[in-house]
């Protein structure tokens, strides 16, 4: 028997499943799809994440940041927002003595270091790895016995669902959400750019959705035009050069010269499960929650969710044979911890994240006479407000 079964190893089940290989639980870890082997050849890939500072800080307390190439890393002191010239708010990681607010990195490198620190940490016969996808899940009283697509069977005291979201083990769990599609798509674009780039990003607001831009290692750097769905399917469908264009007639001018080198659209949704912990599922990441992506904290609140369980689970020794195996009394306690301890410290934070991420939607996609006046003294007010900027920023990074 498995302590934990987790399912997906994207970027946050990766973590999750290193974190307790490290804690000395046996592990079963389901995912159908192996990431491509990381090559420093190879372009960009188009799923870039912007890593906090407290995210950085749990990757290395595992052991799993120094996995990822240094040379793939871009690190950024600078957020910048603005609506026009005088309405602008620069967010500098001066405000609070460090030297970056941040890193830019492709998923799959921070996925790929995740599963080679599981490699060189796991000793022998403590993970399992499932190149499938869970069918059906048998909760018991103290297991859950997991079928696979393969035919195979595994048993595990808890299943954790990192799969997503539209994750298997909620629907399993039978879980329910709340949520809702936003009127706004994304367009993310890679470029090489023919300069330079400053370690800033940057956010451009208008009307019909914001329009960003975030440096990448080298010239590379990714723009993201946010708009109705009708404009996002018509920008998706131009070749290369044409969108060049248009993007440099929409965005603002400080990139310079670039090449569109690949393209990618997504829906905007928000989603919250109404439990994270039921019956022996445990939620963690997109598979919990999936917010607005306007502040780029999606991942980030899926790597607090990481730190939040692996503070129950370092002080609960569930390791198979342990007192656990037969004392309801113990299992009991440590359901009681992962609901004070995790469901809701964790439910409370991110549902106060995605509030936030929502009014700043409201706030800057509105065209309405009244909130754009709003919005441009807001601007101009943080811009001379460090004490409220660093606060922000304090929670941006992590600290």
């Amino acid at each position: 028997m498995y302590d934990f079964c987790v399912n997906g190893a994207g970027m946050v089940g990766a973590a999750t499943a290193l974190g307790l290989v490290r804690q000395g639980y046996r592990v079963a870890l389901i995912e159908p799809d192996r990431p491509q082997p990381y090559n420093p050849q190879q372009p960009p890939d188009m799923r870039v994440s912007a890593i906090s500072l407290g995210s950085v800080e749990l990757l290395r307390s595992l052991q799993a940041w120094q996995h990822i190439p240094a040379a793939r890393l871009r690190a950024y002191d600078t957020l910048s927002v603005w609506e026009g010239p005088t309405q602008r708010t620069d967010f500098t990681a001066s405000l609070l003595q460090l030297d970056a607010l941040g890193y830019f990195v492709e998923n799959r490198l921070v996925q790929l270091a995740c599963l080679a620190a599981i490699d060189t940490q796991a000793t022998a016969g403590q993970l399992s790895r499932f190149e499938s996808v869970p069918t059906a899940i048998s909760w018991q009283t103290n297991s859950a016995i997991v079928t696979l697509a393969s035919g195979e069977k595994l048993e595990a005291r808890w299943v954790i669902g990192a799969d997503g979201a539209r994750s298997k083990v909620r629907q399993l769990a039978g879980i329910g959400t709340t949520g809702w599609q936003y009127a706004q798509q994304a367009l993310g674009v890679v470029v090489e750019t023919a300069q330079q780039q400053p370690d800033q990003t940057w956010q451009e607001f208008h009307p019909e959705g914001p329009r960003a831009f975030l440096p990448m290692y080298n010239n590379y750097g990714s723009f993201v035009w946010y708009d109705t769905p009708s404009t996002i399917k018509q920008l998706k469908a131009m070749d290369n050069s044409r969108l060049e264009k248009t993007i440099a007639q929409r965005f603002a001018s400080q990139v310079g010269p670039f090449t569109v080198l690949g393209k990618a659209a997504f829906p905007l949704a928000r989603m919250h499960a109404q439990q994270y912990v039921k019956q022996r599922a445990i939620l963690v990441g997109d598979a919990a929650h999936t917010i607005n992506p306007l502040a780029g904290q999606g991942v980030n609140i899926g790597f607090k969710d990481v730190a939040a369980l692996l503070n129950v689970t370092a002080s609960s020794h569930l390791q198979s044979g342990d007192a656990l195996a037969g004392a309801a009394e113990a299992d009991q306690s440590f359901v009681g911890r992962l609901e004070k301890q995790y469901e809701t410290p964790r439910r409370v934070d991110n549902l106060a994240m995605m509030s936030a991420m929502d009014g700043l939607y409201l706030l800057f996609g509105n065209a309405l006479p009244p909130i754009k006046w709003l919005r441009g003294n807001i601007l101009k007010v943080a811009q001379h407000t460090d004490f409220g900027k660093r606060q922000i920023l304090r929670y941006a990074v992590g600290m």
